[in-house]
């Protein structure tokens, strides 16, 4: 039964896609063809149901069938390395677990994001195709808590997601270091062939430097009336297409999705005081996170983020998306290398 000789374990909206699409284009490595099967995040049944608009979609797309799974890698050719991407196994501890059981020797990529950058692109994601009621950030931070007690999908996990601190101690308990490449989203963005080369050389494969491209960007979309009202549309028709098949919804739903962001705004930036109240409840994970891996991630608990993904990007108005499908995924945690 074939399954995966690496992972891209995450984090979600750090620049995944980028790297998956990066790492397909070289001929000694398979990526399966299915971008997020997040196999590993069940344990051979299906999914839990979550409550979070578009989340029923979400789990129906999962591939959680043994045999389906490891059909993703049956067209591998010979001696190549078979991998898949699926951002939010690290941060799902039993996914660690699971790995470990039935591919001891895995080799596990994790890139890691300042976790306010990387909360804010998320919320901007499910905002800006309309899944996300709450059109402030902080206050959709703040109602994290009470999503996770309802049941929401990790997607909507904002600040838990950036933990890497703790997400990173369990990996380490229960895989090997040697066996974990961590980088930063940033090295992706400023050094791409550099970033690229290091990961090939832990692949153990040649020639891996071709720059990974931005990919699947969405354009902001300013909180005005209309939007708001074709917001309650979209989560309605998500609600009551539930039980349809995914790609029916997602059909249904394109024309809205459409007329959102049609009037694309510029990307807001975060002000000073909007960023420490998402940061305070993460500066003990940041010191955790430094303490785990000998590096220091000091600069994260500054005003500003990093912003943009290169110094010419159009990412200044645009919000970077991981999610397939023209509705947009409350459950489909890839990333994109955009913002």
């Amino acid at each position: 039964m074939a399954l995966p000789d690496f992972f891209l374990i995450g984090a979600p909206k750090a620049g995944t896609t980028a790297l998956h699409a990066a790492l397909a284009r070289h001929p000694g490595l398979y990526l399966s063809p299915v971008k997020e099967p997040k196999y590993y995040l069940c344990d051979g049944a299906p999914p839990v149901a979550r409550a979070g608009p578009g989340d029923a979609h979400s789990a129906r797309e999962w591939v959680w069938d043994r045999d389906r799974y490891s059909a993703l890698f049956a067209a591998a050719p010979e001696g190549a390395l078979r991998g898949e991407s699926t951002p939010f196994y690290l941060y799902d501890r039993a996914a660690h677990l699971r790995i470990k059981r039935d591919v001891p020797d895995a080799r596990l990529i994790a890139v890691l994001r300042d976790p306010v950058d990387r909360a804010h692109s998320n919320w901007m994601h499910l905002w800006s195709d309309g899944l996300e009621p709450i059109g402030d950030f902080v206050e959709a931070c703040e109602a994290e808590d009470d999503r996770i007690a309802a049941g929401y999908a990790p997607f909507w996990h904002y600040r838990s997601v950036g933990r890497y601190g703790e997400q990173l101690a369990h990996l380490y308990s229960v895989f090997d270091r040697s066996q974990v490449h961590v980088l930063r989203y940033r090295q992706l963005v400023d050094s791409p062939v550099e970033t690229l080369a290091a990961i090939g050389r832990f692949l153990g494969v040649d020639g891996l430097a071709s720059a990974p491209r931005a990919e699947n960007s969405r354009p902001y979309v300013a909180d005005t009336r209309q939007a708001r009202a074709l917001g309650r549309a979209i989560r309605a028709g998500a609600a009551a297409g539930a039980l349809l098949p995914p790609q029916m919804w997602r059909r249904a739903s394109r024309p809205l999705v459409a007329a959102r962001h049609r009037n694309g705004a510029r990307r807001p930036v975060l002000s000073p005081g909007e960023r420490r109240a998402v940061l305070a409840p993460l500066a003990d994970d940041i010191a955790l996170l430094s303490e785990v891996t000998g590096e220091s991630y000091a600069d994260w608990l500054g005003d500003r983020g990093r912003g943009e993904f290169g110094p010419r990007a159009e990412a200044a108005s645009r919000v970077d998306s991981d999610t397939v499908g023209a509705a947009g995924d409350a459950g489909s945690e890839g990333s994109v290398a955009v913002s």
